[in-house]
């Protein structure tokens, strides 16, 4: 079942919000319309309710439930999308009033990562996130299911999963969560082998949107799929480049970040995210052009703050720069750029450099030929641009081992 109807026509969508004064409501039921059409709906409609708190009964109160479905039917919606988290009671409450499909933004994120998980990790990441979501919740999403069908909000483990009994569910979850732990333990395994061999990592995160993977492939012609949509890629990718200074570098691209991600799903793709925690040097891309970007920018970091990313150095890029019309301040660790057009590419590379922990230093050096032993070390760890014998030794153009630099003074001579 695809995000649309069997018809392939784009599902007809009303969105609903609460606004109780805790967040800003306009700006958030936008992103779910973001949202919402990434699922390839069609929003007929978007209702924000302003009330002190939410009805225990169907959040909105029953007035404006009754006025939704009244909305609905006359713009033959088929679905509608609340702007928080629902329990199976109030989906039940809420579909006899409106009779039409009732999901929540989790479910439709949840819908979006499970249309774009290709691999195994990232579909067995999803269909656990789901499974975990849904569980509380099959009395009130079983009955939609089966009374409505498939479409939004179905994806993925759908509705054979869903109409088991719970301790079939159960007993899936716990085969994914021991999956997925021995995926963990590959990666993390993965990990060590890099610091072993001092393979230099930087993680690129940021808000879902911004770039990231236009940037990546710009860097390295990944091929990753690059869209203007919400989640356009969920799955990690990482490719080697060279940085000025001689130093290779394995960037890794991240599942991008949304305003008000449900905790169990940052829990969901904690092995991800951990890319993050785990690197030497942490890219941070934002949408420059995006009135929210301020917003965005600090919801990126406090998601990083939660997984202890607090002590790795961030180079802040920001993206899209060809789409303003005004001066953008940049600093030692803030460079704009245009992933799309390349511009500031360079000086954007030149910053990831400055800033990555010492690891390597390249110098010239004259070494004498009773000292080649010395080039071969260098070589084993680290890297020789080139080489040209002359008579009082070999002169080599080299990026040396931090843990060489000192031996390798001795032999340093001026450019």
């Amino acid at each position: 079942m695809t995000v649309t109807e069997q018809n392939n026509a784009p599902v007809k969508t009303i969105l609903a919000a609460l606004d109780n004064g805790s967040y800003d409501a306009e700006a958030s039921i936008e992103e779910l319309e973001e949202l919402a059409k990434t699922a390839d709906a069609e929003v007929v409609a978007k209702v924000i309710q302003k009330r002190p708190s939410a009805d225990s009964a169907t959040v909105l109160g029953e007035g404006k439930i009754e006025e939704i479905a009244e909305l609905a039917q006359s713009l033959e919606a088929e679905l509608l999308v609340f702007d928080t988290e629902l329990t199976a009671s109030e989906i039940r409450n809420i579909e006899d009033v409106v009779n039409i499909r009732v999901i929540d933004r989790t479910m439709l994120i949840l819908d979006i990562f499970a249309a774009r998980a290709i691999t195994n990790e990232g579909k067995l990441q999803v269909e656990l996130a789901q499974l975990r979501y849904r569980l509380p919740r099959l009395m009130g999403i079983g009955r939609s299911l089966s009374r409505l069908g498939g479409g939004i909000g179905t994806r993925g483990p759908g509705e054979k999963q869903l109409e088991t009994d719970k301790r079939h569910i159960r007993r899936r979850i716990e085969k994914l969560e021991a999956d997925l732990k021995e995926l963990t333990e590959r990666r993390e395994f993965s990990r060590r082998r890099r610091k072993k061999d001092n393979v230099l990592t930087a993680a690129i995160v940021g808000y879902t949107n911004a770039g990231k993977s236009t940037l990546l492939n710009r860097l390295t012609d990944a091929g990753v799929l690059a869209e203007n949509k919400l989640f356009a890629t969920l799955d990690l990718t990482s490719r080697s480049i060279e940085l000025p200074d001689g130093r290779s570098i394995l960037l890794i691209d991240t599942v991008g970040l949304i305003r008000r991600l449900p905790h169990h799903l940052v829990e969901a793709f904690k092995s991800t995210l951990e890319e993050a925690a785990c690197a030497d040097i942490i890219l941070h891309v934002s949408d420059i052009s995006d009135p929210e970007a301020s917003e965005k920018v600090m919801t990126t970091q406090k998601i990083l703050a939660e997984l202890g990313c607090g002590e790795i150095p961030v180079v802040n890029i920001l993206n899209k720069s060809d789409l303003v019309d005004y001066e953008i301040p940049e600093d030692d660790t803030t460079v704009k750029i245009s992933a799309k057009d390349g511009t500031g590419i360079e000086r954007m590379l030149t910053l990831i450099a400055k800033n990555l922990p010492e690891s390597a230093k390249r110098m010239k050096l004259l070494i004498p030929y009773d000292k080649a032993g010395f080039s071969a070390q260098i070589r084993e760890n680290g890297k020789i641009f080139s080489e040209e014998y002359t008579e009082n030794g070999t002169l080599t153009d080299a990026l040396v081992d931090i843990k060489l630099v000192k031996q390798a003074a001795e032999f340093s001579v001026e450019d």
